[in-house]
């Protein structure tokens, strides 16, 4: 058998300082495998099947250097080798987020040459057990080119750590846009609890209904793909004139972009096309221009005019994610009347233009300022119309384990100094479940390292959807007190807000750097000893007096304030009758006092209970204020 090491040991590596790493591979069977790096020596020996492990020992920040893996004749050579800081980047889109795309994403990856700092992505694959899949990749060095691809929360926290550690950094991307946190944990950890047994079960149930399956996880997702995750079948809109601008528009219907089409009633996958007429200046007149259209999602092809001016690849994973911005030729423009047309294909999911307002608009490619902005109504055509998939538990974002085995239990045991998790907008509808589900995944994670109860810093989701008018349960507010307990019952593990940096209309919001340096701060205060403010007012008790609600808030030194100078928002209050109404609130140092005339007898208060709350709470470090609810009562998702 040839020796290998695994892939975590490529060159551009960082191995994790101050504690032994362990380190594995293949050889001959009973073979002796000996490991060098500087002063550093193991040794191993090969089972019957080949397989070898043992330690590097501890190390000290430092590097380059090399990594020496020898058995008889036979050698590797690891080069360009960091010791230092690695932490494990997890969840879904919003941590899978290239930092090209993030608010500051250009000016961010083209200022990225961070020669100490390292980066590694792991494919996605769905495993049918822990070691079914061979983990591939290679570590990278840290570039304008590498970074732009990688996950911008990883690279801001990376950053802000290397910058007050003075040592490398290694980030693991094991991210899955759309995952819920059931497929990151093994099957045995859900079955034996009661409150997520039942996902095992449905699991189960699913395969048996395919017996050709055999019962395999992997062919299930495969199956479940093939009629599900639906491929185009060509563009039939073009030859119809559905790009040409004399297009007869009797049968296009109006939508409002941006926006996903199934917000709209029309509840499908597949092609839909979206048209729009713009009137051009005549400064513009024989102009080359900008088409930017934001985000699409999944694919797109754009025309201008009736001439096709971009299109994003039908293989990229990533495609819902990449901006378009298209070059139109001056010989397509003229001044008065022109037509913007896209195709839109949609394989799963949401489907539609559904970015931010800002980043739709046509602008003078040689003066970008100059621009019409093409927020607002479209109209839009079914050219294909396919039925939405029912949900099930063979989805490969979903199914349980199923990215655990493929993609993180190959990881393990690389030594690790915690994990960042990023996900819950998956499991949102099921936040009861969540009490249960995250701090289980956590338990499988750290057993399957066995190196401790290594930190686990979470991200609370961050505010999405329209602001309530009126106080109401809410899934999502839900989610976030779910991610709260485990932050505060599970040991190490601690949270980073995003209630106030997130965006209405996308569930994407775009500042990444934020996110990043909020984790750094739990990072660098409860791993790295730092004496620094880690998090925004926690509150503590609720004392009530004359019809006033006094609340105590902790992670407030001097006391409380607002973000924006303006009295503290999103409160509510309620009596026994558990109607909340929205309450007046203000700041007595680290205290918070709310009342409402028609609520004289108080017995609840909640806080930034809503999907989007309009909170600006925060203590003067500018962290925001953990939401809250001082009640017990039934929420949307317990059962």
């Amino acid at each position: 058998m040839t020796l290998t090491v695994a892939p975590l040991f490529s060159d551009n590596m960082v191995v994790q300082r101050d504690r032994p790493a362990p380190i594995w591979g293949t050889a001959a069977p009973m073979a002796t495998v000996t490991i060098r790096a500087d002063n550093a020596r193991s040794t191993a020996s090969a089972d019957a099947a080949g397989v070898w492990r043992t330690h590097l020992p501890a190390m000290p920040a430092g590097g380059p250097l090399e990594l020496h893996i020898e058995s008889g004749r036979a050698q590797i050579t690891v080069r360009n080798v960091l010791v230092g800081e690695v932490w494990l980047c997890a969840g879904q889109s919003n941590m899978e987020w290239p930092l090209q795309q993030s608010s500051d994403g250009p000016a961010a990856s083209a200022a990225a040459t961070c020669p100490r700092i390292r980066l590694f992505n792991v494919p996605r694959a769905v495993g049918d057990t822990p070691d079914a899949i061979a983990l591939r990749g290679a570590w990278q060095e840290c570039t304008p080119a590498t970074a732009a691809a990688f996950s911008a929360v990883g690279y801001f926290f990376a950053h802000a750590v290397q910058e007050q550690l003075n040592v490398p950094v290694g980030l693991i991307n094991n991210a899955v846009g759309g995952s819920a946190a059931e497929a990151w944990t093994p099957l045995h950890y859900l079955e034996e609890r009661p409150a997520t047994r039942g996902l095992v079960t449905a699991l189960r149930d699913a395969l048996a209904q395919h017996p050709e399956l055999q019962g395999s996880l992997s062919q299930g997702v495969q199956y479940f793909g093939d009629v599900t995750y639906h491929k185009d079948t060509g563009n039939e809109g073009v030859a119809q004139g559905f790009a040409a601008p004399a297009q007869d528009m009797c049968q296009w219907q109006p939508m409002p972009v941006p926006s996903y089409w199934q917000q709209h009633g029309l509840l499908i996958n597949g092609a839909v096309w979206f048209r729009r007429g713009v009137t051009v200046p005549e400064r513009w007149h024989g102009q080359a221009l900008r088409l930017q259209l934001g985000t699409v999602d999944d694919f797109d092809v754009t025309y201008f005019n009736g001439v096709e001016v971009g299109a994003a690849p039908t293989d990229d994973l990533n495609a819902y994610a990449r901006l378009r911005d298209y070059m139109v030729p001056a010989e397509l423009v003229h001044a008065g009347e022109n037509t913007i047309a896209v195709r839109v294909f949609d394989h799963y999911g949401n489907g539609g233009m559904c970015g931010k307002r800002e980043h739709l608009r046509l602008c003078c490619a040689a003066a970008p300022a100059d621009f019409i902005p093409l927020e607002g109504t479209w109209h839009y055509r079914v050219e294909r119309a396919i039925p939405l998939p029912p949900p099930s538990p063979l989805n490969a974002m979903a199914c349980p384990s199923g990215l655990y085995n493929g993609m993180l239990a190959p990881l393990a045991p690389f030594a690790l100094r915690g994990a960042l998790w990023y996900q819950g907008e998956s499991n949102a509808e099921c936040a009861w479940q969540y009490r249960v589900l995250l701090p289980t995944m956590i338990q499988a994670w750290r057993d399957l390292w066995g190196q401790g109860d290594f930190p686990f810093l979470i991200v609370q989701l961050a505010n999405y959807k329209q602001a309530p008018i009126e106080p109401c349960n809410d899934s999502w507010a839900e989610l976030r007190e779910a991610q709260a307990l485990t932050a505060r019952t599970v040991a190490n593990a601690a949270q980073a807000l995003a209630i106030d940096i997130g965006d209405a209309d996308d569930i994407h919001p775009r500042n990444k750097r934020e996110v990043g340096r909020r984790l750094a701060l739990l990072a660098l205060a409860r791993t790295y000893g730092r004496a620094i403010e880690d998090r925004g007012p926690v509150f503590e008790r609720m004392e009530i007096a004359a019809g006033v609600a006094h609340l105590q808030f902790s992670h407030c030194t001097g006391g409380l304030t607002t973000q924006d100078g303006l009295p503290p928002r999103s409160f509510a209050l309620a009596g026994a009758d558990r109607i909340f109404k929205w309450a007046e609130a203000r700041i007595d140092g680290a205290t918070v006092l709310v009342s409402h005339a028609d609520v004289p007898a108080p017995v609840a208060v909640r806080y930034a209970w809503a999907a989007n709350p309009q909170c600006n709470l925060c203590n003067f470090h500018g962290l925001p204020t953990e939401p809250f609810r001082t009640d017990c009562w039934p929420g949307m998702t317990e059962r």
